[in-house]
């Protein structure tokens, strides 16, 4: 009997390598899958997350968990957030998570390290 290539793809992200990224800490999913137009990330934000943006990749911010003051900085707003809320950040927003969280970020195009830009 032959057998049929598999046409899905499963990811444990806690077998992912964790990669330091402006916001904390980001295991990044799918960049390998050609047909695929996105990455997906699970990242832990450290307190110390930078102001930065990008000039190609949408980013889609889904907030898993977080604390009680978490905010997100959008150009020159700070919104507060809480788990369960959806963030679209289109490029050219400035952008930055305010207090530790873990979110999953879902980047079209492909997540790709030059374009990540800071004033």
């Amino acid at each position: 009997m032959k057998s049929i290539e598999s046409s899905y793809q499963i990811v444990d992200f806690s077998t992912l390598p964790g990669t330091p990224c402006p916001c904390g800490t980001a295991r990044r999913a799918f960049a390998d899958v050609e047909d695929y137009p996105a990455t997906v990330h699970v990242t832990e934000i450290a307190d110390d997350a930078r102001v930065h943006y990008h000039k190609h990749h949408t980013e889609t911010y889904y907030i898993l968990e977080c604390g009680p003051d978490a905010k997100m900085q959008l150009n020159d707003e700070q919104v507060p957030i809480r788990p369960g809320m959806c963030i679209l950040i289109p490029p050219g927003t400035r952008h930055r998570a305010i207090g530790q969280m873990k979110i999953i970020n879902m980047v079209m195009p492909k997540f790709d390290p030059a374009d990540e830009f800071f004033d």
